[in-house]
């Protein structure tokens, strides 16, 4: 385990009450050192959504290291080892000096993220989550409260979560239709997800959210093939 995860996450447990939630460092990149995703630093977009991967981690008050693991070969697959651990360490070296609320990232995500990379964001944040191979219900509270903060819907909401939690309708849920509705709603519903999920539509944050995206995309599909089966068109 990188030697970073460790520094950031051990001081995320064990800090007092009321802390650090998240943080901004845009007055620490020099200016033109990094790339940006819409007048948001890669760098900064990177340190702000490991800060709400540490709050799911810490959500039901333990520290798993499949999750951590999750979070830590992610970043590497997106960014590479190199600079992974640059983040990592830019993280722990200023976590304890800033003090700026989860509404602050959402705030930040909402100006400069589009629609479609803050659903990916959200997809990742859940996959966290799952890493372990249970989601708890302290860590769906926060992930509800992500997507609030994301300003994504309900419908948004419960189709992402219904991809990693087993219930009954879960197709539906995905498709973000009812199991009654006519079978040219169903189709809509299903172009319109396609198009809403579409892997080109995060190109621009790198290849494992390009990745990440075709799994949720192959989970749509499958979920469009399970009800036109199921409903016979």
């Amino acid at each position: 385990m990188n030697k970073w995860i460790f520094a950031i996450f051990g001081y995320i447990i064990f800090r007092t009450p009321g802390a650090i939630l998240g943080f901004l460092l845009g007055s620490l990149i020099q200016k033109g050192s990094s790339i940006t995703i819409n007048k948001i630093t890669q760098q900064d977009f990177e340190l702000n959504l490991l800060a709400l991967a540490s709050l799911v981690i810490k959500a039901d008050g333990r520290v798993s290291q499949k999750e951590l693991d999750f979070v830590r070969n992610y970043f590497i697959s997106a960014y590479g080892q190199q600079r992974a651990n640059q983040t990592f360490r830019i993280f722990n070296n200023h976590l304890k000096k800033t003090t700026i609320s989860t509404q602050k990232i959402g705030q930040l995500f909402n100006r400069y993220l589009s629609n479609e990379s803050r659903l990916q964001v959200l997809h990742f944040l859940f996959g966290i989550a799952n890493a372990d191979g249970t989601i708890s219900s302290k860590e769906l509270d926060r992930l509800k409260e992500f997507s609030y903060l994301l300003n994504l819907s309900n419908l948004d909401y419960e189709s992402i979560k219904a991809m990693f939690v087993e219930q009954l309708d879960n197709a539906y849920k995905i498709l973000e239709v009812q199991k009654n509705d006519p079978i040219d709603v169903i189709k809509r519903s299903y172009r319109d997800m396609a198009k809403k999920h579409h892997p080109d539509k995060v190109q621009h944050l790198g290849e494992a959210y390009v990745k990440a995206s075709q799994e949720k995309f192959q989970k749509i599909q499958k979920a469009y093939e399970k009800i036109k089966t199921e409903r016979g068109f």
